[in-house]
């Protein structure tokens, strides 16, 4: 029987992973209540690790306290003070033989449910939420430059705490992926306006996170396609293309495609996924990606069957493939596939989207 080119190693940047295999950052509401890493969250990825996973990605930890945080009980990176925690999380990855990258991000506008009455988020521009009403506070060029220093200080403790690299997170309508949207970026500084303007804060990050971390470490980039929303004045794949291109010129060792915002439903986590033309909901614009730069891309959204994996890589979609909601059900879904499982149980119920701790509250067949 001939094995899957998922199963094949690859490298990104310097890293050689034992195949491709992603586990794509999934908040899961387990870390301590002060942002530090916990020893549910050090369990889960030994586990992950354990069942075979090439590289985990963290889920995203936010460089900046108050504003940077986006959930309750999400994990932090703005002080020193968390890198042990990553520390151990980095060490039983690698007792199985899995990479660990850290994502590092802040929420902008994007404001967790116990947000503090009165004070206001922070973001390119003041574009209301439509999915909490809320409306941040435009940043001001002082609070730009502070946040520059906050991304590059966060992958500088990704690398102190023996993770493998460090994900900047530019998707999903928090922070970085708000500048680069036309829809939440309506700037008229150096900072807003044209894709150049847009992308600015990016390029900014990684001169500092090198400086930081060094021309070796690997940086990857967590990118949105999408911001999931019909009409004009929102992300185009043209955009989309072109800051994938800056990011490779900045030096990144990888691209994740993935997209939507929070007031986009149902677009960056579709739910009942059961078929598998509904499968890789965003190789598309993978596609497009891969065919403008040379760094490995990563796709995540809907993967389920490995026949979907299979062609995604096949067909120049992707380099890599990345599952989220599906190891929340099967940590060991990489190993059952290896051993001949065709699909995911995960039906995409989307249950997993619960405060009590990253688990599938589906009964087990």
């Amino acid at each position: 029987m001939a094995v899957s080119v998922v199963f094949d190693p690859v490298t990104v940047g310097p890293l050689k992973l034992k195949n491709r295999f992603v586990r794509s950052a999934t908040q899961d509401f387990m870390a301590e209540p002060d942002g530090a890493v916990s020893g549910r969250e050090v369990e889960l990825y030994r586990a992950l690790a354990a069942g075979e996973v090439g590289m985990i990605i963290t889920g995203h930890s936010y460089v900046q306290q108050p504003l940077g945080r986006a959930s309750v009980r999400q994990n932090a990176i703005f002080d020193d003070r968390f890198v042990a925690g990553y520390r151990r999380a980095a060490e039983a990855a690698h007792a199985h033989g899995a990479a660990l990258v850290l994502q590092v991000s802040h929420a902008g506008r994007q404001t967790p449910p116990d947000w503090p009455e009165g004070q206001a988020p922070v973001a390119p521009s003041a574009v209301t939420d439509g999915s909490t009403g809320m409306t941040p506070r435009e940043l001001t060029e002082e609070e730009i430059w502070s946040l520059v220093d906050a991304y590059a200080a966060a992958v500088g403790r990704a690398k102190a705490s023996g993770c493998d690299g460090a994900q900047l997170h530019v998707a999903h309508g928090y922070l970085l992926s708000s500048f680069i949207s036309p829809y939440t970026n309506g700037r008229t500084d150096k900072w807003g306006g044209s894709l150049e303007n847009r992308v600015r804060i990016l390029g900014e990050i990684m001169q500092r996170a090198r400086r930081a971390a060094g021309d070796a470490y690997p940086i990857l980039a967590k990118l949105n396609s999408t911001d999931g929303m019909p009409g004009e004045g929102y992300l185009t794949l043209d955009d989309v293309v072109a800051t994938a291109k800056a990011l490779e010129a900045w030096g990144v060792a990888a691209i994740e495609v993935s997209g939507g915002i929070r007031e986009a439903k149902g677009v960056m986590s579709a739910p009942g996924i059961a078929r598998p033309e509904q499968e890789a909901y965003f190789a598309a614009a993978a596609k497009a990606v891969k065919a403008a730069v040379k760094v490995p891309v990563i796709l995540v959204g809907g993967l389920r069957s490995l026949a979907v994996m299979e062609r995604v890589v096949a067909d120049g979609s992707a380099d890599l493939v990345a599952l989220s909601r599906p190891l929340v059900k099967e940590p060991d879904l990489v190993a059952r596939m290896r051993r001949g499982q065709a699909k995911a149980s995960c039906v995409s119920c989307n249950a997993c989207f619960n405060t009590a701790g990253l688990k599938c509250w589906l009964p087990e067949k």
